[in-house]
């Protein structure tokens, strides 16, 4: 495992992922200044997500038939001239464009970024994976605290602030591109790298994969559930503050940072699919429990949900990498992007379910869905891998 290339893609990672929670963290603020009503907001929030991050296949696609030296160098240059440009935004269509160019930025960004990345986890695959991803939780975590002190300095033109961050890691990654695109330059591809590496299932890879896709989105709409009308909940239910609400997000996403670099090493050791079963099941009585908390025990219990919950989330990366093997752009776009957007459309229809049964229904049904993922999971034809196979040898 290359370490050291690991820790500068995830610190751009960290930078790219800080303007996913950056947005809707501003949009009061546009509320006011452009006068926007809820649909307005609602639409400017379903642009951000459809581009960066329901066509995240498509640049996966793209990116595994045409390798691009600048393309992660360009991704970071979309990503924060569209982000630092929107406080300055005149119109609500303008707004629109800079989003757009955003989102397009942070779409580019994954599934390359993920293919590379691959290259240099050696055998430890979801270990060196994980590093890589907690860079990006931890930028989702800390985006929208940036964006609060960017805003408290100098209002909406905050934005342009970013630009700073921006430019350190767009130097950064130009530096080390060459190293980073070595792989290619080189003419490898994705082969076994090592015994301990699991073999990419020989039938029905596609099968496999679909049956992934379904038991990642269900983990992923409890996850945008969760960050949707946990918020909510203490304020309606448990009649806490708005304030305090807003760290109980932070607490969850803070969970899922730590989770992932632990989840990362405990899948290599106990094997991918195994230990992501293993997490969907130990979620259902966190969430549990989180339910039945009062004060700071709430905090406490949505932390380790978080850090449960979000800890196969690398894991199931490598397990779709896997199994398209061949194809790694677009099973990075397929496990990255689509199943967050299709997170961030079921946490849209659990909004239907809050105005017609309440935000307790809402937590109940995001109670059961890692049981119902674990479903589809158990019928994914993969192989088992490191310490599993010489367990089986013996």
């Amino acid at each position: 495992m290359n370490l050291k290339l690991i820790l500068i893609l995830s610190a751009s990672h960290l930078f790219i992922d800080i303007n996913g929670s950056a947005l809707p963290a501003i949009m009061p603020f546009f509320k006011s200044a452009l006068s926007l009503n809820y649909t307005q907001i609602g639409a400017v929030i379903m642009v951000s997500n459809l581009t960066s991050s329901i066509i995240q296949p498509c640049f996966g696609y793209f990116s595994d038939r045409v390798q691009i030296n600048w393309l992660l160098p360009l991704s970071v240059v979309l990503t924060y001239a569209g982000f630092s440009l929107t406080g300055i935004s005149p119109s609500y269509g303008i707004l629109l464009v800079f989003v757009m160019l955003n989102g397009v930025g942070i779409a580019m960004y994954h599934p390359e970024s993920f293919k590379i990345t691959h290259h240099f986890t050696g055998s430890r695959m979801a270990t060196g994976m994980s590093m890589f991803q907690a860079g990006g939780n931890f930028g989702m975590a800390f985006g929208s605290l940036l964006v609060t002190y960017a805003m408290q300095m100098a209002d909406l033109r905050g934005t342009l602030l970013f630009f700073v961050p921006g430019a350190m890691i767009l130097a950064l990654l130009s530096w080390f591109n060459s190293e980073l695109t070595m792989p290619f330059k080189a003419g490898k591809v994705a082969e076994s790298k090592t015994a301990t590496a699991p073999s990419a299932p020989s039938k029905h890879p596609w099968r496999s994969m679909g049956l992934l896709v379904c038991a990642v989105a269900l983990r992923s709409s409890a996850h945008m559930g969760l960050i949707t009308f946990a918020p909510f909940y203490y304020i309606t239910i448990l009649k806490g503050d708005p304030i305090s609400a807003g760290r109980l997000v932070f607490a969850f996403l803070i969970g899922g940072a730590l989770g992932t670099i632990a989840g990362g090493l405990v899948a290599d050791r106990l094997g991918h699919k195994p230990f992501v079963c293993l997490s969907l099941i130990c979620s259902v009585p966190l969430l549990f429990l989180f339910l039945e908390a009062t004060g700071i025990w709430v905090f406490i219990m949505l932390f380790f949900v978080g850090f449960v919950l979000i800890s196969s989330f690398s894991v199931t990366v490598v397990m779709g990498q896997t199994i398209l093997r061949d194809r790694l752009g677009m099973a990075s776009g397929l496990m990255l992007g689509f199943v967050i957007g299709i997170g961030g459309i079921g946490a849209g229809l659990l909004g239907l379910v809050a105005d017609a049964w309440g935000i307790l229904t809402v937590l109940r049904l995001i109670l059961i869905m890692p049981a119902v993922g674990l479903l589809p999971l158990l019928m994914v034809s993969y192989p088992a891998s490191g310490r599993n196979k010489a367990i089986a040898g013996r």
